[in-house]
């Protein structure tokens, strides 16, 4: 690989890694809701699980596959949020999952000068580390959102455990 070192292989390994660990999480959990719960809504100033699936979806294509990977992408932010109803949980973990599998590629490709270089993302003005960084970040913070929101319905009964060898 062009121009790769230690630190690039360690920085996109992690990435790759989290991606599909959070990933896991969601679909552990967001594949145990209904059609009805995926779309729940606390009230109007709440996302749903649908809502955050389809804003995953979205920032993941427009920073990685887009912002880091040159790949052409029209996003559509405000739909993300105001969609309530439509696809079910199959449907949207299948896209995330595309989407996020694309990432791990895009970011398995990553130099040391793409982590370097100065990108202008959804107006915000950064290096591609910062890029690669704060997709992680916002897809843990989201993440923990969704399987916030999966224990409130499913309750213990839904069984949503992912340590359960520390108990």
């Amino acid at each position: 690989m062009r121009g790769m070192n230690d630190t690039t292989l360690a920085i996109t390994g992690e990435a790759r890694r989290l991606f599909l660990e959070y990933l896991d999480k969601i679909e552990r959990s967001a594949g145990a809701l209904s059609a009805e719960q995926i779309w729940w809504r606390p009230n109007a100033a709440c996302n749903s699980v649908g809502n955050l699936l389809l804003h995953l979806a979205g920032n993941l294509s427009q920073w990685v596959l887009a912002g880091l990977g040159g790949r052409p992408y029209e996003r559509h932010r405000p739909e993300e949020f105001a969609a309530a109803g439509g696809q079910d949980g199959a449907a949207l973990l299948a896209r995330l999952r595309g989407v996020v599998e694309a990432c791990c590629g895009v970011v398995q490709a990553l130099t040391p000068e793409d982590l370097q270089r100065t990108l202008v993302i959804q107006g915000t003005t950064g290096s591609g580390f910062a890029a690669l960084l704060h997709t992680v970040e916002h897809m843990s913070y989201h993440t923990g959102q969704i399987v916030h929101i999966t224990k409130e319905l499913l309750g213990e009964q839904g069984g949503i455990e992912f340590y359960p060898h520390l108990k």
